[in-house]
C-alpha cells in the first residue's frame, strides 16, 4: 500500500536534524535531569485536526533511538471525544523522548492543521461539483515549507510549485522589469526549455490575450471578484477557442478563502489557488506525556 510518506526523498532526514539542532544547540540540561531511564510517552490528539506529517514525526525519534507506534494512520480525520484521543505510543529513554518532544510537536500540530485546512476545501470543492484543482501557493515559512507542503497533500488538495525551479511564474514585477508580457514569456521560454509551463498574473482580459498569444500555458487572472472571474473565463476560453486555441489553462488567485471560494467555482476556471490553506491555519492542539517508569 502507499503513502503520502514514499513521496518523501532522503533530504527531509537532514531537514529533521536541523530542527533538533535548532532547539538543542549545546547542552541540554533537562535531559541531564531525567537521564537514561527507559520510558513510555502517549501522544494525545485534543482537538479536531487531519493527522499529517507522520514521516518527520517518526524521523524526529528515529533519530533519537526511539519507537513510535501509531494507533491512527496519516490523513485520518479525528475529531477526539472527550476532549483528547490517544494517536500514539513513543517508547525510549527519558531524556531522547524528552529531547524530541518539541520539535515533533511543533511538526505535526502545524501540519495537520494545514491538512485540516485543505481537507476542509476539498470537502466544499467535491459538494459543491467543482472539477478543477485547488492548489496552495509558495506563501508558506522558511525552513518548513516541506512539511507545510506535505500537509496539504495529506489534506487532497494540490501544492502549486515548490519552488522557482519547479514552474515559471512572471508576476507583475517581472512584466514590470522586462517590459512587456510578449517579451518575459520569450526570454523564460530559452531558458527554461519545453520541460516547463510559463504562468503569465494577468490583470486584465487584454493582458491574458497577450500572454495567450505569446505562448504562456496557464495565465492567472489576478485579483478578480467571484462574478468578474467568471466573466472574464468564460470571455477568453470562448475567444480563443473561436481561433482553435485550447492550449492554455485559467488560474484564479489572490485574497481567496474559505468562506469565498465557492464563489469562483466554474466550469472556466481550470485552477485555483489560495494562499489560506498554508497562512493562518490554527495548530491542532497535540500533547506528549511520559506515562509510567520501567
Amino acid at each position: 500500500m502507499t503513502h503520502h510518506g514514499h513521496l518523501l526523498s532522503i533530504n527531509y532526514r537532514a531537514l529533521v536534524t536541523q530542527y533538533l539542532e535548532e532547539d538543542v544547540p549545546s547542552f541540554d540540561y533537562g535531559g541531564f535531569v531525567v537521564g537514561e531511564d527507559e520510558q513510555e510517552a502517549l501522544l494525545y490528539c485534543k482537538a479536531e485536526g487531519v493527522l499529517a506529517g507522520v514521516p518527520f514525526f517518526d524521523e524526529v525519534f528515529r533519530q533519537l533511538d526511539c519507537k513510535v507506534e501509531w494507533h491512527n494512520q496519516e490523513g485520518e480525520w479525528i475529531k477526539p471525544e472527550g476532549g483528547k484521543q490517544v494517536i500514539a505510543r513513543v517508547t525510549g529513554k527519558a531524556r531522547n523522548i524528552l529531547l524530541g518532544e518539541r520539535t515533533a510537536l511543533n511538526i505535526i500540530c502545524r501540519c495537520s492543521g494545514i491538512a485540516l485546512r485543505a481537507r476542509k476545501v476539498h470537502e466544499l470543492q467535491k459538494e459543491k461539483g467543482f472539477t478543477g484543482v485547488i492548489a496552495a501557493t509558495r506563501k508558506t515559512t522558511p525552513g518548513f515549507r516541506l512539511v507545510e507542503k506535505y500537509g496539504v497533500l495529506v489534506g487532497g488538495l494540490d501544492t502549486h510549485r515548490m519552488d522557482l525551479s519547479s514552474m515559471v511564474m512572471l508576476k507583475d514585477n517581472h512584466i514590470w522589469s522586462s517590459g512587456s508580457i510578449t517579451k518575459a514569456v520569450k526570454q523564460a521560454r530559452s531558458v527554461c526549455g519545453f520541460a516547463l509551463k510559463i504562468e503569465v498574473e494577468c490583470q486584465s482580459e487584454e493582458e491574458a490575450d497577450e500572454a495567450i498569444a505569446a505562448g504562456a500555458d496557464i495565465v492567472m487572472l489576478d485579483n478578480f471578484s467571484g462574478a468578474g472571474l467568471q466573466s472574464a473565463a468564460k470571455s477568453i476560453k470562448q475567444r480563443w477557442a473561436e481561433k482553435g486555441v485550447k492550449h492554455f489553462l485559467i488560474e484564479s488567485s489572490g485574497g481567496i478563502t474559505y468562506e469565498t471560494c465557492a464563489s469562483y467555482f466554474c466550469k472556466d476556471i481550470d485552477v485555483l489557488s489560495m494562499s489560506t490553506i498554508t497562512q493562518g491555519v490554527p495548530h491542532v492542539d497535540f500533547s506528549l506525556k511520559i506515562t509510567k517508569r520501567h
